[in-house]
C-alpha cells in the first residue's frame, strides 16, 4: 500500500469518527429542546384548563348572584305593589272627600273624576283629574285630586308622572294628611324604575317626618326588604 493511500485511509477514518463523535451530541440536543417544548406547551395548556375552570366558576357563581338579586327586587316590587293596592283600597272607601265645595260645576268635576277611580278606570281617572286641577288650581279639593292623579298614574304604570304629580302635592301641601301615603306611592315608584337608592331615601323621609303614622310603620318594614 503506498503511503498516499494510507494517508487517505486515516484521513477517510478519523473523518468518520469525528462525524459519530459530534453527530450523537446534536440529535440529543435537539431531542433535549422537542421534549422541553413539549413539556412547555403542556404546562400552558394546562394553566388555560385551569384559568378556564375558575373563570367558569366564576360566572357560574356571578349568575347565581344576580339571579338571586333579581329574585329579590321582584320579591320587594310584589310586596311594594301589595302595599299600594291595599292602601288603594282603603282609600276608595274613603274617597268620598268631606271637602264640599260651593261651585257646583267644580264639585261635579271632581266627582266625576272619584268615580272613574272608584271604577278602576285609572286612565279616565287621570285624564279627569289632571283637568280638574288645571281648571281648578286653587279649589280646596286640589291637594286630593293631586293625590290621586297621582295614584292613578302608578296604576297606569307612568311611575314618572306619578312621583313628579306627587311630589308636587307634597310639596304644596306637606302636612296634609295624604301625604305620607303619596310618599308610600313615590317610594313604589321608584322601585319600579330601580331607583333603590331613591326609595330607600323616600322611605326614611316618611319615618323621619312623619313618625306617628301608619304610613311610617309601612315605611319601616319596607326599609327591611330594601337592605
Amino acid at each position: 500500500m503506498s503511503p498516499t493511500t494510507s494517508f487517505l485511509r486515516s484521513t477517510v477514518l478519523a473523518g468518520a469518527l469525528s462525524l459519530t463523535v459530534f453527530s450523537a451530541p446534536v440529535h440529543a440536543f435537539a431531542d433535549d429542546q422537542a421534549r422541553r417544548a413539549i413539556l412547555d406547551l403542556r404546562e400552558q395548556f394546562q394553566t388555560l384548563v385551569d384559568q378556564s375552570r375558575q373563570i367558569r366558576v366564576r360566572q357560574a357563581d356571578q349568575i347565581d348572584t344576580l339571579q338571586q338579586e333579581v329574585a329579590r327586587l321582584r320579591g320587594e316590587v310584589e310586596r311594594l305593589n301589595h302595599l299600594v293596592e291595599r292602601s288603594r283600597q282603603s282609600t276608595t272607601s274613603e274617597s268620598q272627600s268631606s271637602i264640599q265645595v260651593s261651585d257646583p260645576a267644580e264639585q261635579a268635576a271632581y266627582d266625576q273624576a272619584m268615580q272613574s277611580f272608584r271604577a278602576g278606570q285609572y286612565q279616565q281617572a287621570s285624564k279627569e283629574l289632571t283637568d280638574f286641577i288645571q281648571a281648578y288650581p286653587q279649589s280646596a279639593l286640589v291637594h286630593e285630586a293631586r293625590f290621586y292623579r297621582g295614584s292613578s298614574l302608578y296604576a297606569i304604570k307612568d311611575f314618572k308622572g306619578s312621583i313628579a304629580g306627587l311630589e308636587t302635592m307634597i310639596k304644596a301641601a306637606p302636612a296634609d294628611a295624604r301625604a305620607p301615603d303619596a310618599l308610600l306611592v313615590i317610594a313604589a315608584s321608584q322601585v319600579e324604575l330601580n331607583d333603590l337608592e331613591g326609595a330607600r331615601a323616600t322611605l326614611q323621609r316618611i319615618v323621619k317626618e312623619y313618625p306617628d303614622t301608619h304610613a311610617a310603620e309601612t315605611a319601616k318594614s319596607r326599609l327591611q326588604l330594601l337592605q
